[in-house]
């Protein structure tokens, strides 16, 4: 049987999506994760998911994700630099390079759900039993993780962001010459 993660999990909503089809809403509605009200109640610490950090999130993350939790920005890719500012204190991590399974972006790189974002993150901070939890909450999840493994197992051997991002230079080089031999 599957676990919950054992890491804090929040979402920063927009409520902009339908609800129905909201994968933070479904994680919040099953008590998965719980859903930030107010900013400033996230404790200072906390891992904040936002694909234009700076440093990859890795291993060296998680004792700060184990303590303060992990916050994802729920809102649409085209809104995101219009989506209020999170205070600072907080660290700031990006995904590395991955494959969305989600219906709305299947097979687009980097265009995560907020649920597929949370369950990288677990993955690869080594809480593989969590993010399986998570995903397993969706008919399409599992594949999420099929679809990445090799991506996820690679990453999550990795202790350093810097490590993370040669990681997934090999990873982006691999595609690469594939795509380069099929012409």
């Amino acid at each position: 049987m599957l676990r919950m993660p054992s890491i804090k999990l929040f979402a920063l909503m927009a409520h902009e999506d339908d609800p129905k089809k909201c994968t933070a809403a479904k994680l919040v509605r099953l008590k998965d994760i719980r859903e930030a009200t107010d900013i400033a109640r996230i404790p200072r610490g906390a891992i904040v998911l936002d694909p234009e950090a700076e440093k990859a999130v890795s291993k060296e993350d998680l004792a700060d994700a184990e303590r303060f939790g992990i916050l994802v920005l729920d809102c649409s890719w085209n809104k995101l630099s219009r989506f209020p500012k999170v205070r600072s204190g907080l660290r700031h991590r990006a995904l590395p390079f991955l494959l969305a399974a989600n219906p709305t972006n299947f097979g687009h790189p980097q265009r995560l759900s907020s649920a597929e974002a949370l369950a990288a993150s677990l993955y690869i901070l080594g809480d593989k039993q969590g993010a399986d939890h998570l995903m397993s909450r969706f008919k399409w999840g599992p594949t999420f993780i099929s679809i990445n493994k090799e991506r996820l197992d690679a990453y999550s051997e990795c202790e350093k962001s810097a490590e993370v991002v040669q990681a997934q230079e090999r990873m982006l080089q691999l595609i690469t010459r594939s795509a380069k031999d099929q012409r």
